[in-house]
């Protein structure tokens, strides 16, 4: 019998999941370009598509307007990490988060009451494990800024969901075209026209 042709398949791989915390050591140890902008998700150093000119339009006008109907008691963080867990720190596009940019001098916040995030190439990513990870973390609403359908997709009601990534998922999803209007959870007061977030 071959020994490496039977050791190679009684052995099972897996690959190395990190923490937030040696994720933070690689960082400061210079392992990630100063240009390359990476994502820990579930223990996995993702690394995040370059910004073409649609999706920094996109994220542009989705903090300008929600700067107009969240204007003070919350901050809206832009590409700010959020640490979810352990094993996860996404920086969404947007997130709307409860107090002033002060209040997180110390600590990223660990969860927010809406995030953004601004999809093309990662639309799949973004409505499936972003979803879950998001749901996992309590944010009650969460929008996808779909580039490809030119419309914006909205998930609330965040619930255990045994099937997903995270084990959970949001209870409710919707979407909205560019003639029609939303309005966040943390603001009934405000309503968005949504041709004002796409690019």
């Amino acid at each position: 019998m071959n020994t490496a042709y039977a050791l190679e398949n009684e052995i099972e791989t897996s690959p190395r999941l990190w923490t937030r915390e040696e994720y933070y050591k690689m960082a400061d140890a210079g392992v990630f370009h100063p240009k390359e902008r990476v994502e820990l998700i579930g223990g996995r150093i993702i690394t995040m598509p370059p910004q073409n000119s649609p999706h920094f339009t996109a994220l542009s006008l989705v903090r300008d307007t929600l700067h107009t109907i969240f204007p003070t008691g919350y901050a809206i963080r832009v590409q700010g990490p959020l640490d979810v867990s352990p094993s996860s720190q996404p920086e969404p596009d947007i997130a709307v988060v409860p107090g002033s940019v002060r209040d997180y001098a110390h600590a990223h916040p660990t969860t927010a009451l809406l995030v953004v995030e601004v999809a093309e190439s990662t639309v799949r990513f973004d409505r499936g494990e972003k979803a879950s990870l998001y749901a996992s973390a309590g944010v009650p609403e969460y929008w996808v800024v779909n580039l490809r359908t030119q419309r914006l997709e909205v998930f609330r009601d965040p619930v255990p969901m045994p099937g997903e990534p995270y084990g959970y998922g949001y209870r409710t999803s919707a979407q909205f075209m560019p003639g029609d209007t939303v309005t966040p959870l943390a603001n009934p007061q405000g309503v968005i026209q949504i041709a004002d977030l796409l690019p």
